[in-house]
């Protein structure tokens, strides 16, 4: 069985829409493109390099076409995003120009995918597709980069259908930026109880 590993990028208020670009995601006016640019370290250069190291891919329709469109030009910085195998989630789009494109109809064939044999499966941007992931159970770490600072608009990482569950913490840094980088693996279900005064 695959894992999948959400790897967001998001504000203190949950945002995560074109941390890359001012141009990557203007939809809805979004006018804040590009807001992580500015907070890049050495300890976050080591940290991105690790987890661009080769994988497989399981994308939205929205990221797939920012992705297609830039990083087949730009292989020499993350090779592996070329190599591997991308999973699309589309219900319009069945074929592309871009190498090793897989195109998906449904939660179920990602389901099958998740059973299959192969390399674990990484998610980045794709904010609709999370939500689905995370209201269907199907995420297994989330590797999460929290920047400081307030965006109050755009795509967040989090909605309301999400299932229930814990998360337990595998490792944790902060760059000299401010960056918390946070790594959570799934943990079961949610323990309740009673604060005793």
């Amino acid at each position: 069985m695959r894992k999948i590993t959400v790897l967001p990028m998001i504000s203190i208020d949950g945002v995560m829409q074109a941390p890359g670009g001012r141009e990557e995601d203007p939809s809805g006016n979004f006018k804040y493109g590009g807001w992580t640019v500015s907070y890049g370290d050495e300890l976050f250069g080591k940290i991105m390099q690790e987890e661009m190291k080769p994988s497989d891919y399981l994308l939205g329709r929205k990221t797939y076409d920012i992705f297609a469109s830039y990083w087949p030009d730009h292989g020499d910085f993350w090779p592996a995003i070329n190599e591997g195998t991308k999973y699309v989630l589309s219900q319009t789009m069945e074929k592309s120009d871009w190498e090793n494109s897989i195109f998906l109809k449904n939660v179920e064939d990602i389901q099958k995918l998740k059973q299959s044999q192969g390399p674990d499966l990484q998610v980045w941007g794709s904010s609709e597709l999370i939500h689905l992931l995370l209201q269907h159970d199907l995420v297994d770490e989330i590797r999460l980069k929290i920047y400081p600072l307030i965006l109050g608009e755009g795509k967040k990482l989090f909605d309301q259908n999400a299932v229930p569950g814990a998360f337990a913490l595998q490792e944790s840094h902060i760059t000299s930026k401010g960056v918390i980088i946070a790594h959570y693996k799934r943990a079961g279900e949610i323990v309740t109880g009673e604060i005793e005064i």
